[in-house]
Protein backbone atom coordinates (compact mmCIF):
# COMPACT_ATOMS: atom_id res chain seq x y z
CA UNK A 1 0.00 0.00 0.00
CA UNK A 2 1.31 3.26 -0.66
CA UNK A 3 1.59 6.03 2.11
CA UNK A 4 2.73 8.66 3.56
CA UNK A 5 6.02 7.82 4.06
CA UNK A 6 6.83 6.99 1.09
CA UNK A 7 6.18 10.34 -0.33
CA UNK A 8 8.16 11.47 2.68
CA UNK A 9 11.25 9.29 0.99
CA UNK A 10 10.37 10.69 -2.60
CA UNK A 11 10.50 14.31 -0.93
CA UNK A 12 13.78 13.37 0.72
CA UNK A 13 15.75 12.28 -2.60
CA UNK A 14 14.78 15.28 -4.30
CA UNK A 15 15.71 17.72 -1.31
CA UNK A 16 19.22 15.24 -1.70
CA UNK A 17 19.75 16.06 -5.11
CA UNK A 18 18.93 19.87 -4.35
CA UNK A 19 21.71 19.69 -1.99
CA UNK A 20 24.26 18.38 -4.49
CA UNK A 21 23.26 20.04 -7.36
CA UNK A 22 23.86 23.11 -4.94
CA UNK A 23 27.13 21.97 -3.69
CA UNK A 24 28.41 21.84 -7.53
CA UNK A 25 26.76 25.55 -8.22
CA UNK A 26 29.65 27.36 -8.75
CA UNK A 27 27.98 30.54 -9.57
CA UNK A 28 26.46 30.98 -6.01
CA UNK A 29 28.99 32.03 -3.47
CA UNK A 30 27.10 30.66 -0.82
CA UNK A 31 26.63 27.03 -2.18
CA UNK A 32 27.39 25.22 0.73
CA UNK A 33 25.20 27.29 2.83
CA UNK A 34 22.55 26.59 0.33
CA UNK A 35 23.52 22.96 0.21
CA UNK A 36 23.51 22.29 4.21
CA UNK A 37 20.02 24.23 4.25
CA UNK A 38 18.57 21.55 1.75
CA UNK A 39 20.58 18.85 3.22
CA UNK A 40 18.72 18.94 6.54
CA UNK A 41 15.63 19.45 4.65
CA UNK A 42 16.64 16.20 3.03
CA UNK A 43 17.70 14.97 6.17
CA UNK A 44 13.94 15.74 7.87
CA UNK A 45 11.79 14.37 5.13
CA UNK A 46 13.83 10.95 5.77
CA UNK A 47 14.87 10.81 8.92
CA UNK A 48 12.45 13.13 10.69
CA UNK A 49 10.40 10.37 12.64
CA UNK A 50 13.41 8.70 14.38
CA UNK A 51 14.80 12.31 15.50
CA UNK A 52 12.44 12.78 18.52
CA UNK A 53 10.84 16.20 19.33
CA UNK A 54 13.96 17.40 19.72
CA UNK A 55 15.73 16.33 17.28
CA UNK A 56 13.70 17.76 14.88
CA UNK A 57 13.68 20.57 16.80
CA UNK A 58 17.45 21.54 16.51
CA UNK A 59 17.08 20.72 12.67
CA UNK A 60 14.48 23.42 12.45
CA UNK A 61 17.16 25.90 14.40
CA UNK A 62 19.80 25.08 12.04
CA UNK A 63 17.16 25.88 8.73
CA UNK A 64 16.69 29.37 10.24
CA UNK A 65 20.34 29.95 11.05
CA UNK A 66 21.19 28.86 7.43
CA UNK A 67 18.39 30.52 6.23
CA UNK A 68 18.62 34.12 7.94
CA UNK A 69 22.67 33.99 7.30
CA UNK A 70 21.77 33.51 3.28
CA UNK A 71 21.43 30.96 0.70
CA UNK A 72 22.83 33.45 -1.92
CA UNK A 73 21.24 33.08 -5.34
CA UNK A 74 21.35 29.84 -7.50
CA UNK A 75 20.12 27.26 -9.86
CA UNK A 76 22.11 26.44 -13.34
CA UNK A 77 19.74 26.41 -16.03
CA UNK A 78 19.42 23.24 -18.61
CA UNK A 79 18.49 24.67 -20.86
CA UNK A 80 19.30 28.36 -22.63
CA UNK A 81 16.19 30.60 -23.10
CA UNK A 82 15.76 30.10 -27.04
CA UNK A 83 15.75 26.36 -26.81
CA UNK A 84 12.44 27.20 -24.33
CA UNK A 85 10.68 29.80 -26.38
CA UNK A 86 11.19 27.51 -29.29
CA UNK A 87 9.64 24.38 -27.38
CA UNK A 88 6.84 26.72 -26.22
CA UNK A 89 6.28 28.43 -29.83
CA UNK A 90 6.19 24.58 -31.25
CA UNK A 91 4.04 22.97 -28.81
CA UNK A 92 1.87 26.06 -27.81
CA UNK A 93 -1.12 25.50 -25.35
CA UNK A 94 -1.23 22.26 -25.21
CA UNK A 95 1.79 21.98 -22.99
CA UNK A 96 -0.71 22.97 -20.71
CA UNK A 97 -2.93 19.40 -21.07
CA UNK A 98 0.34 17.78 -18.73
CA UNK A 99 -0.05 20.33 -16.11
CA UNK A 100 -3.91 19.24 -15.95
CA UNK A 101 -2.66 15.22 -15.31
CA UNK A 102 -1.54 15.92 -11.99
CA UNK A 103 -4.97 17.43 -10.78
CA UNK A 104 -6.54 14.98 -12.37
CA UNK A 105 -5.34 11.64 -11.22
CA UNK A 106 -5.46 13.88 -7.63
CA UNK A 107 -9.06 13.61 -8.28
CA UNK A 108 -9.34 10.09 -9.85
CA UNK A 109 -7.11 8.51 -7.16
CA UNK A 110 -8.81 10.02 -4.39
CA UNK A 111 -12.30 8.85 -5.40
CA UNK A 112 -10.73 5.53 -6.70
CA UNK A 113 -9.06 4.83 -2.73
CA UNK A 114 -11.92 5.76 -0.74
CA UNK A 115 -14.80 3.75 -2.82
CA UNK A 116 -13.19 0.65 -4.50
CA UNK A 117 -11.82 -2.34 -2.54
CA UNK A 118 -8.75 -2.28 -4.82
CA UNK A 119 -8.13 1.38 -4.63
CA UNK A 120 -8.17 1.32 -0.83
CA UNK A 121 -5.77 -1.89 -0.91
CA UNK A 122 -3.04 0.50 -3.05
CA UNK A 123 -3.28 3.71 -1.97
CA UNK A 124 -3.97 4.38 1.93
CA UNK A 125 -7.63 6.38 2.06
CA UNK A 126 -6.78 8.24 4.81
CA UNK A 127 -3.86 9.86 2.89
CA UNK A 128 -5.70 9.31 -0.81
CA UNK A 129 -5.40 12.96 -1.74
CA UNK A 130 -1.76 13.61 -1.29
CA UNK A 131 -0.56 10.30 -2.19
CA UNK A 132 -2.97 10.74 -5.48
CA UNK A 133 -0.82 14.04 -5.82
CA UNK A 134 2.34 12.53 -6.36
CA UNK A 135 1.44 9.74 -8.40
CA UNK A 136 0.21 12.91 -10.88
CA UNK A 137 3.59 14.33 -10.69
CA UNK A 138 5.19 11.09 -11.58
CA UNK A 139 2.10 10.24 -14.35
CA UNK A 140 2.81 13.72 -16.04
CA UNK A 141 6.68 13.47 -15.74
CA UNK A 142 6.30 10.17 -17.77
CA UNK A 143 3.99 12.18 -20.12
CA UNK A 144 6.38 14.76 -20.68
CA UNK A 145 9.12 12.28 -21.31
CA UNK A 146 7.17 10.31 -23.89
CA UNK A 147 6.09 13.83 -25.89
CA UNK A 148 8.70 16.33 -25.46
CA UNK A 149 11.78 13.64 -25.28
CA UNK A 150 13.65 16.24 -23.32
CA UNK A 151 17.57 16.20 -24.06
CA UNK A 152 18.69 19.41 -22.38
CA UNK A 153 22.56 20.36 -22.74
CA UNK A 154 24.24 20.19 -19.52
CA UNK A 155 21.80 18.29 -17.41
CA UNK A 156 23.60 14.60 -18.09
CA UNK A 157 21.10 12.05 -18.66
CA UNK A 158 17.44 12.83 -19.51
CA UNK A 159 16.20 11.12 -16.41
CA UNK A 160 17.86 13.96 -14.26
CA UNK A 161 16.61 16.99 -16.10
CA UNK A 162 13.07 17.09 -13.90
CA UNK A 163 15.80 16.58 -10.64
CA UNK A 164 17.77 19.45 -11.60
CA UNK A 165 14.81 21.79 -13.29
CA UNK A 166 13.08 21.11 -9.50
CA UNK A 167 16.16 21.84 -7.71
CA UNK A 168 16.94 24.81 -9.94
CA UNK A 169 13.53 26.40 -9.46
CA UNK A 170 13.52 25.49 -5.37
CA UNK A 171 17.09 27.22 -5.73
CA UNK A 172 15.59 30.40 -7.03
CA UNK A 173 13.01 30.60 -4.57
CA UNK A 174 14.81 29.87 -1.81
CA UNK A 175 14.23 29.30 2.26
CA UNK A 176 10.61 30.94 1.59
CA UNK A 177 10.10 27.58 -0.44
CA UNK A 178 9.23 25.81 3.43
CA UNK A 179 7.55 28.71 4.66
CA UNK A 180 4.29 27.28 4.66
CA UNK A 181 5.27 24.34 6.16
CA UNK A 182 7.01 26.46 9.09
CA UNK A 183 4.01 28.83 9.54
CA UNK A 184 1.64 25.53 9.73
CA UNK A 185 4.02 24.24 12.26
CA UNK A 186 3.75 28.01 13.99
CA UNK A 187 -0.10 27.39 14.40
CA UNK A 188 0.02 24.29 16.08
CA UNK A 189 2.50 25.54 18.56
CA UNK A 190 -0.21 28.63 18.95
CA UNK A 191 -2.69 26.01 19.43
CA UNK A 192 -0.99 24.29 22.16
CA UNK A 193 -0.10 27.37 24.26
CA UNK A 194 -3.89 28.22 24.39
CA UNK A 195 -4.61 31.11 21.67
CA UNK A 196 -7.24 29.69 20.28
CA UNK A 197 -8.77 29.17 23.28
CA UNK A 198 -8.11 33.11 24.48
CA UNK A 199 -9.32 33.93 20.58
CA UNK A 200 -12.85 32.11 21.43
CA UNK A 201 -12.68 34.60 25.05
CA UNK A 202 -11.49 37.75 22.83
CA UNK A 203 -14.47 36.87 20.25
CA UNK A 204 -17.36 35.75 22.87
CA UNK A 205 -16.68 39.01 25.27
CA UNK A 206 -16.74 41.20 22.28
CA UNK A 207 -18.75 39.78 19.58
CA UNK A 208 -22.50 38.52 19.81
CA UNK A 209 -22.32 34.81 18.03
CA UNK A 210 -25.82 34.22 18.84
CA UNK A 211 -26.97 33.89 15.31
CA UNK A 212 -25.31 31.25 12.95
CA UNK A 213 -24.58 34.20 9.88
CA UNK A 214 -22.64 36.21 12.69
CA UNK A 215 -20.93 33.20 13.62
CA UNK A 216 -19.89 31.61 9.79
CA UNK A 217 -18.79 35.93 9.35
CA UNK A 218 -16.96 36.03 12.17
CA UNK A 219 -14.80 32.53 11.48
CA UNK A 220 -14.39 33.45 7.23
CA UNK A 221 -13.47 37.11 8.03
CA UNK A 222 -11.61 36.06 11.29
CA UNK A 223 -9.42 33.31 9.34
CA UNK A 224 -8.80 36.07 6.67
CA UNK A 225 -7.57 38.33 9.24
CA UNK A 226 -5.36 35.91 11.41
CA UNK A 227 -3.65 34.71 7.94
CA UNK A 228 -2.81 38.23 7.00
CA UNK A 229 -1.42 39.06 10.67
CA UNK A 230 0.50 35.25 10.58
CA UNK A 231 1.25 34.67 6.41
CA UNK A 232 -0.42 31.45 5.90
CA UNK A 233 -3.84 29.62 6.16
CA UNK A 234 -2.52 26.19 8.13
CA UNK A 235 -1.01 28.75 10.94
CA UNK A 236 -4.80 30.39 11.44
CA UNK A 237 -6.18 27.54 11.01
CA UNK A 238 -5.96 26.12 13.85
CA UNK A 239 -5.99 29.30 16.13
CA UNK A 240 -9.46 29.91 14.53
CA UNK A 241 -11.21 26.51 14.40
CA UNK A 242 -10.33 25.92 18.14
CA UNK A 243 -11.76 29.34 18.82
CA UNK A 244 -14.90 29.66 16.25
CA UNK A 245 -14.96 27.07 14.17
CA UNK A 246 -15.43 24.00 16.73
CA UNK A 247 -17.07 25.44 19.40
CA UNK A 248 -19.47 27.56 18.14
CA UNK A 249 -20.28 26.72 14.39
CA UNK A 250 -20.30 23.03 15.00
CA UNK A 251 -21.05 22.01 18.39
CA UNK A 252 -23.13 24.77 19.03
CA UNK A 253 -25.36 25.53 15.39
CA UNK A 254 -24.13 21.63 14.31
CA UNK A 255 -22.84 22.65 11.28
CA UNK A 256 -21.36 20.12 8.73
CA UNK A 257 -17.42 20.34 10.43
CA UNK A 258 -15.63 19.52 6.77
CA UNK A 259 -17.88 22.03 4.97
CA UNK A 260 -16.86 24.77 8.03
CA UNK A 261 -12.98 23.66 7.88
CA UNK A 262 -13.10 23.39 4.03
CA UNK A 263 -14.57 26.65 3.57
CA UNK A 264 -12.61 28.29 6.77
CA UNK A 265 -9.27 27.25 5.10
CA UNK A 266 -10.53 28.63 1.69
CA UNK A 267 -11.46 32.05 3.05
CA UNK A 268 -7.93 32.08 5.18
CA UNK A 269 -6.38 32.19 1.29
CA UNK A 270 -8.20 34.73 0.98
CA UNK A 271 -6.13 36.78 3.53
CA UNK A 272 -3.00 35.40 1.90
CA UNK A 273 -3.78 37.63 -0.94
CA UNK A 274 -3.76 40.86 1.06
CA UNK A 275 -0.46 40.59 2.70
CA UNK A 276 3.77 40.56 2.27
CA UNK A 277 3.97 37.68 4.93
CA UNK A 278 2.41 35.31 2.56
CA UNK A 279 5.79 34.92 0.80
CA UNK A 280 5.28 32.15 -1.45
CA UNK A 281 2.45 34.06 -2.73
CA UNK A 282 3.61 37.35 -3.39
CA UNK A 283 7.08 37.97 -2.34
CA UNK A 284 8.40 35.01 -4.71
CA UNK A 285 7.18 35.97 -7.49
CA UNK A 286 9.09 38.99 -7.13
CA UNK A 287 12.02 37.01 -6.46
CA UNK A 288 11.34 34.64 -9.72
CA UNK A 289 11.39 37.70 -12.24
CA UNK A 290 14.09 39.35 -10.33
CA UNK A 291 12.64 43.02 -10.42
CA UNK A 292 14.72 45.69 -9.20
CA UNK A 293 12.06 47.50 -6.81
CA UNK A 294 10.59 44.55 -5.09
CA UNK A 295 8.70 45.86 -2.22
CA UNK A 296 6.70 48.24 -4.74
CA UNK A 297 6.17 44.73 -7.03
CA UNK A 298 5.01 43.58 -3.87
CA UNK A 299 2.45 46.37 -3.13
CA UNK A 300 1.52 45.93 -6.65
CA UNK A 301 0.85 42.20 -6.68
CA UNK A 302 -1.41 42.71 -3.43
CA UNK A 303 -3.75 45.58 -5.22
CA UNK A 304 -3.96 43.81 -7.72
CA UNK A 305 -5.43 40.63 -5.95
CA UNK A 306 -7.38 42.49 -3.22
CA UNK A 307 -10.66 42.98 -4.93
CA UNK A 308 -10.46 39.66 -5.90
CA UNK A 309 -9.78 38.31 -2.31
CA UNK A 310 -12.71 40.69 -0.68
CA UNK A 311 -15.33 39.31 -3.43
CA UNK A 312 -13.89 35.40 -2.40
CA UNK A 313 -13.84 36.21 1.31
CA UNK A 314 -17.88 37.27 1.17
CA UNK A 315 -18.70 34.09 -1.64
CA UNK A 316 -16.88 31.84 0.91
CA UNK A 317 -19.08 33.25 3.60
CA UNK A 318 -22.44 33.22 1.80
CA UNK A 319 -21.19 29.40 0.88
CA UNK A 320 -20.87 28.07 4.19
CA UNK A 321 -23.74 29.94 5.35
CA UNK A 322 -25.86 27.86 2.87
CA UNK A 323 -23.95 24.83 2.69
CA UNK A 324 -22.67 24.21 5.99
CA UNK A 325 -26.19 23.93 7.71
CA UNK A 326 -28.22 21.62 5.34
Amino acid sequence: MIALPHLYVLGGVFFAGTAWFAAQDAANPRRFVASSFWLLLALSFLVGDRLGDLGNGVLVVGLVALATYGLGKGGTATSQPEERRASAQRHGDALFLVALVIPGTALAGTLVAKNTPWGGRLIDPAQATLVSLVLGVLIALAVVFAWLRPKFAGAGSPALVPLREGARLVSTVGWAAILPQMLASLGVVLLGAGVGKQVGLIFSEHLALDTRFAAVAAYGIGMAFFTVLMGNAFAAFPVMTAAVGLPVLVQRFHGDPAVVCAIGMLSGFCGTLLTPMAANFNVVPANLLDLPDRNAAINSVIRTQAPTALVLLAVNILLMQWLAFR
